[in-house]
């Protein structure tokens, strides 16, 4: 594996971090997570958001001018600095039950009964799960369009994987789809 920036991304629940570890972890490269970047550290987690030149800027200083790097989460709509750094991008699909059952389980890991009736987490899951379960259809025209538009823009490679299949094989096929890409050209960061 030579000097790659990678965007893994896809929908919450699809797996990206869970990729982008696997990759970082068999490349021995940096791991960055957007959602470090995007959220300011509160109590709950994920509830307010960092200013959009304060992420560039973390994300300029920590991770950007290294020479790889993988970055997993989404970058759509603010981080096309990051996306120009990129050699390219993975896209992950999956079924949207088996997304809905991972973001679930998630939850219940991070959360645990403070998600159940009553607890202290109930409304801020509720509207998270809701907001997730719309990413094919339920915004207008919904976050999967707008991804799909979004990928048709970039100037880099994008390989779409079914991320329902074992992270071993993800891994062995991004690494070889990178490792058949064209070498990439000099840095800008």
């Amino acid at each position: 594996m030579g000097g790659h920036r990678l965007l893994v991304t896809g929908p919450s629940g699809a797996g990206s971090t869970t990729l982008g570890r696997a990759l970082a972890t068999r490349w021995a490269v940096p791991h960055a997570d957007v959602d470090d970047y995007l959220w300011l550290p509160s109590d709950p987690p994920y509830t307010d958001k960092r200013p959009v030149e304060e992420r560039l800027a973390l994300m300029r200083a920590l991770f950007v001018p290294r020479e790889a790097w993988v970055l997993s989460g989404t970058l759509r709509g603010w981080g096309d600095p990051v996306i120009a750094e990129a050699d390219a991008v993975v896209f992950l699909t999956i079924d949207p039950d088996t997304r809905m059952d991972r973001l679930m389980a998630r939850e219940r890991v991070r959360y645990g009964d403070t998600i159940e009736r009553g607890g202290s987490h109930e409304a801020a899951h509720h509207d998270f799960m809701r907001w997730a379960a719309g990413y094919e259809s339920g915004d207008t025209p919904g976050r999967q369009a707008k991804d799909e538009r979004w990928l048709a823009t970039l100037d880099c490679p994008v390989l779409r994987q079914d991320s329902s299949r074992p992270l071993e094989e993800l891994v062995a096929d991004v690494t070889g789809w990178l490792d058949a890409q064209p070498a990439a050209g000099p840095r800008t960061a």
